[in-house]
């Protein structure tokens, strides 16, 4: 089969490899129909995760079929249409029984598919932990629809959830890329008072503004005025960071009111200093790391009720011969790109 492989640090390539084989009881073997690109993929590229493993298929966000289960899978069966978790949990370990699947004790826990593991920009995968890692898509959910329920839009989902949004609050989420836009819809559905979203680019600032048009978008220079200005109390009740860039963390905290809420969702190139002395009596509470994706099922559910709609962020499609442009364009973010579709069947 073709899978997309990390060769080495800034180097990936369309290669040949076996059509995975089950592992464990517990795995299921997909046959990929549609898979994306994350920005996560660009940072294992440019070796910003130390635990990518060189030779592993890349991608980690992708819907297909169950072809194969093995036979301690209970929760899917060979033809399911399933949506694919960015995680991998045992969902028995302490941190699963308190859903904190992100630091699943298991040797494969946590972010495995496409980092430590073969993932799914190949047209097959082998997906451990299956009763916890797939999720049945109901028959009136596509499979674009369902595409980004197991990474970016669980992410937002969780971010959301964590930081406990009140329909008083002024809600503050810094980037509007595809993560950023996933965490908007979701923050959407909680209904806060007001929504300010801040962006640099004009062409997603525009995105945003054009499908979301109830949601403030602002630069990032205008951005802490902006906020004290529209919000209560001097400053967002919640700041939701999504951008990862080199000041961004530090705008997320300044345009907080004291006694904020600030949650990380960003991956961050570099260390961030927490410069205490600076923030001394804003008496903020932050909440940072990788998505707890353990909500897919109520996602899909939401998406089939017309709740959550994500098929616009698909701006790009390309089969999986075409994935090198694929990444070209949307890593130089050309051509108005936010996600690209891979249709990852060659046959």
């Amino acid at each position: 089969m073709l899978a997309y492989t990390y060769i080495e640090r800034g180097r990936f390539a369309l290669t040949e490899k076996p059509v995975p084989a089950l592992k464990d009881p517990r795995d299921a073997l997909v046959r990929v129909t549609l898979g994306s690109i994350c920005t996560s993929d660009l940072h294992i590229k440019h070796g910003s995760v130390p635990r990518a493993v060189p030779g592993i298929t890349v991608g980690h966000e992708m819907v297909g079929i169950v072809e194969q289960t093995g036979a301690d899978v209970h929760a899917v069966k060979p033809g399911d249409r399933v949506a694919v978790n960015v995680e991998t949990f045992c969902g028995e370990c302490f941190f699963c029984r308190h859903g904190y699947v992100n630091n699943c004790t298991d040797p494969d826990g946590g972010w495995a598919l496409g980092c430590r593991i073969d993932g799914g920009q190949a047209e097959y995968v082998r997906v451990p932990h299956a009763d916890q890692g797939l999720t049945r898509i109901p028959d009136n959910v596509t499979d674009e629809q369902a595409l980004f329920v197991g990474d970016i839009l669980a992410t937002g989902f969780w971010a959301a959830r964590i930081s406990e949004i009140t329909p008083d609050d002024t809600v503050l989420i810094i980037g509007a890329g595809p993560t950023g836009i996933c965490t908007l819809l979701c923050v959407m559905l909680r209904q806060p008072r007001r929504i300010i979203v801040c962006e640099k680019s004009e062409e997603r600032a525009h995105f945003v503004r054009s499908h979301y048009p109830t949601v403030d978008v602002v630069r990032p220079e205008e951005c802490k005025a902006f906020t004290e200005r529209h919000s209560t109390h001097g400053g967002a009740d919640v700041v939701i960071e999504v951008a990862g860039a080199d000041d961004t963390f530090r705008l997320a905290w300044q345009c907080a009111r004291p006694n904020a809420i600030v949650t990380i969702v960003a991956l961050y190139d570099r260390p961030q200093l927490l410069p205490l002395p600076d923030m001394y009596g804003k008496n903020l509470t932050f909440k940072t790391g990788g998505v707890d994706g353990c909500d897919c099922a109520e996602i899909l559910s939401l998406i089939a009720q017309g709740k959550i709609d994500t098929t616009p962020l698909i701006t790009h499609r390309f089969p999986l011969r075409g994935i090198e442009e694929a990444y070209r364009i949307f890593e130089n973010r050309l051509d108005g790109v936010i996600k690209v579709a891979v249709s990852t069947q060659t046959t």
